[in-house]
């Protein structure tokens, strides 16, 4: 039988973070420990393989949070769970250094495929090293690099729509899905903000930018083509 990951669970609601710790343990796959704040000393004892960071009230807390993880070098995978009630904006998280995030309240079992798919493989680390066409995509860096040792630099934004892209099942994400998990917006919002970032992306990847082979257009979304 595999070892147990270790899971790092983060929250200032006391309830919820012993329920959701009590439900992970009896799966038999998660050794859990709990705190209440990103604490250096409790990082370093959890060597966690995950971290579930409930991003209670206020949302910019949790960004931050994210960002210190970050900085103090914590790679592993951050799923964020965030309240649907959260204010309209970016959700707190892709932009911040997070992995993903599951909306609450869920159901357990929706979390725990996620969890279950962030761990699954060197894919969703954010170590993880993405490659098409003559790039390496490093999201924990927001760079591309080329084969002639170039770095091309990309905004969180840009980095998170190639993270996106590059996750895709199937190699096409429909433009809803790319506003909801980058800028956290609902499904029906007019907005050319995304064909602003595509158009700029294009510019930096693109030999020909009126004409893309590498970020192509599909029927509602885009694709990535190696």
């Amino acid at each position: 039988m595999a070892s147990a990951h270790n899971i790092l669970l983060m929250g200032d609601d006391t309830h919820l973070r012993h329920a959701l710790s009590d439900l992970l343990a009896r799966t038999g796959e998660f050794n859990v420990f709990e705190t209440r704040t990103a604490a250096r000393p409790r990082l370093e004892q959890a060597h966690p393989d995950l971290v579930l960071l409930d991003a209670g009230p206020p949302d910019t807390d949790a960004r931050e949070l994210c960002r210190t993880m970050r900085r103090q070098g914590v790679t592993c995978p951050i799923l964020m769970l965030i309240s649907r009630t959260c204010p309209a904006g970016p959700i707190p998280g892709i932009d911040s250094g997070a992995s993903d995030y599951v909306t609450k309240p869920c159901k357990f079992a929706v979390l725990l495929a996620r969890i279950r798919a962030q761990l699954r493989g060197p894919v969703q680390s954010v170590n993880a090293v993405f490659r098409f066409g003559p790039y390496r995509f490093r999201p924990a860096r927001n760079t591309l690099e080329t084969g002639d040792n170039r770095t091309i630099h990309l905004t969180d934004k840009e980095s998170g729509i190639l993270t996106c892209l590059c996750r895709a099942p199937d190699g096409v994400v429909a433009r809803d899905v790319l506003l909801q998990k980058v800028w956290g917006y609902g499904t029906g919002i007019i907005t050319h903000t995304l064909e602003t970032h595509i158009h700029r992306m294009r510019r930096k990847i693109e030999t020909d930018p009126s004409a893309p082979q590498r970020l192509v257009t599909e029927r509602g979304g885009y694709r990535l083509v190696s």
